[in-house]
């Protein structure tokens, strides 16, 4: 299985318009984010985590031949809106494409996307998906691979990361509860979400995520959703050799 990162920023992306900071000022193509988003490639499929406002962008600047799948954390603006740009995969691979998610993701997106969701909506030239709802505590697979959804906490919001094989994505939380640490035990990656190095009320720090990784012991930890208060050379400097931040294109195989 190889992993991708389409976008590793947060919500506003970086460089932040308008901001003349050091990091959004930086040369360094690592610096440079789109917003979260994570492509799985194994067996001839393809399953995208979180469908970000760049994914197009994303998915051209990859070359990413088709979506087999789609599985969404949650419903923030930053993790959806790029879900009409699945439309062409669609076009192409000629059959609805299976949608997972929880019940308040699911009913979001039918708010946000009726048309997608209606099966007697009048005219072509739409998205079709097959909506799969995710119960948090129930395993699912995809083509004989295992996904565990993983409960946690975006402020108060409860929201999905999702663990396969031997690799977790949690994004967007801060808090973790006791029942997920154990579900993410025995990893040989642990992706956690990292906004900045300062304390957020519905974001982990990332002191914080560091902290988990440490605890859970993986074998390599990696950060995303990434905001613009860290540079991606000098935060690293400062980390461990088995943690870094991820970065927008960078690809692991597991």
């Amino acid at each position: 299985m190889n992993l991708t990162f389409l976008g590793t920023g947060t919500s506003t992306g970086v460089p932040v318009l308008g901001c003349q900071c050091a990091v959004c000022r930086s040369t360094d193509p690592h610096d440079k984010r789109t917003r979260p988003s994570l492509l799985l490639q194994f067996d001839g499929r393809a399953v995208v985590i979180d469908t970000a406002p760049d994914f197009r962008f994303q998915a051209m600047r990859e070359v990413v031949e088709r979506v087999d799948a789609l599985l969404f954390t949650h419903a923030h603006a930053d993790h959806v809106l790029g879900l009409d740009d699945v439309r062409p995969y669609y076009f192409k691979q000629g059959q609805p494409i299976p949608l997972y998610a929880d019940g308040p993701c699911m009913e979001s997106l039918q708010r946000m996307f009726p048309y997608i969701f209606d099966p007697n909506f009048p005219y072509d030239g739409i998205l079709r998906v097959e909506p799969r709802l995710l119960s948090p505590s129930d395993n699912f697979s995809l083509w004989g691979e295992i996904f565990t959804p993983l409960p946690v906490l975006h402020g108060h919001m409860p929201v999905l990361g999702f663990r396969f094989r031997q690799v977790a994505y949690v994004t967007d939380f801060s808090t973790i509860p006791e029942a997920t640490l154990t579900l993410l035990e025995g990893l040989d990656l642990l992706i956690l979400d990292a906004l900045r190095a300062r304390p957020h009320p519905t974001h982990s720090s990332l002191a914080e995520s560091l902290a988990v990784a440490e605890r859970l012991k993986p074998a390599r930890a990696l950060f995303t959703h990434i905001a613009h208060e860290m540079g991606h050379g000098d935060t690293n400097a400062s980390l461990p050799p088995w943690a870094r931040l991820a970065y927008d294109g960078l690809r692991v195989e597991v």
